[in-house]
């Protein structure tokens, strides 16, 4: 079993339940692997940690934004919890050493990873919320993720990437970006679209998905990573 000791000294918290702090960072698949553990899937503590989440994250983007329309403030909430963001929190906290996963699990990165990951710091705001109330979870909060809103804003990110990436071009090349699908396969009901998105007549980088508008999407932002203007 995991030892939490080094992780309640970094954040400085102590769970007065420590089942729920280890329930928190269990995964399904643990459960799966282990059914005599004794232990219960983080599931739950996630859809209630996503709820203390948005709340919080309202109430400080409501406040230090007065002047910010509903829309763009919207856009901002969904910048700083899209699993990205929430994710690389989560890996500087080090979360990744206490998760509870099956022996196929553990051995996934990458996007597998950083979703578990992105799950386990919102089932972690759920359980701080049941053992200590919602100021101290929105104290966790604050600490750790609201600051990331001050880079978005500054960078744009909030954005969706075609905007983002029609901006780039037109203040740095001056060129409106343009979308030619490259390729589709598949039946009518199931079609893949592969789109390229070029800046005059350079193809920068292409992307894939069951719509245009998806793989148009995914072609911007594989552009403004390779551009180096979005990590």
């Amino acid at each position: 079993m995991k030892n939490f000791s080094d992780l309640k000294q970094t954040l400085g918290i102590t769970f007065d339940n420590q089942d729920l702090l280890k329930q928190a960072f269990t995964h399904r698949s643990y459960i799966n692997e282990n059914p005599d553990s004794g232990l219960s899937h983080n599931e739950r503590l996630e859809y209630l940690g996503d709820a203390v989440l948005e709340l919080s994250i309202t109430q400080y983007l409501f406040h230090t934004y007065p002047n910010t329309p509903e829309g763009e403030l919207t856009a901002y909430r969904a910048a700083l919890v899209r699993t990205e963001s929430i994710s690389d929190v989560a890996r500087k906290l080090n979360f990744d050493d206490y998760l509870l996963l099956s022996k196929g699990e553990a051995k996934d990165t990458g996007k597998a990873r950083d979703y578990i990951l992105a799950n386990t710091f919102e089932a972690f705001v759920g359980a701080l919320y049941l053992d200590q109330g919602y100021n101290e979870a929105e104290k966790f909060i604050g600490k750790y993720l609201w600051p990331n809103i001050i880079q978005i804003v500054e960078e744009g990110t909030w954005k969706d990437p075609k905007s983002l990436v029609q901006e780039k071009a037109q203040d740095i090349f001056s060129v409106t970006p343009s979308y030619i699908v490259l390729n589709q396969v598949g039946p009518d009901h199931d079609k893949l679209f592969t789109v390229g998105i070029a800046f005059g007549d350079d193809l920068v980088a292409e992307g894939t998905g069951h719509s245009k508008q998806d793989a148009e999407q995914k072609a911007a932002r594989a552009a403004l990573i390779k551009m180096g203007w979005k990590k």
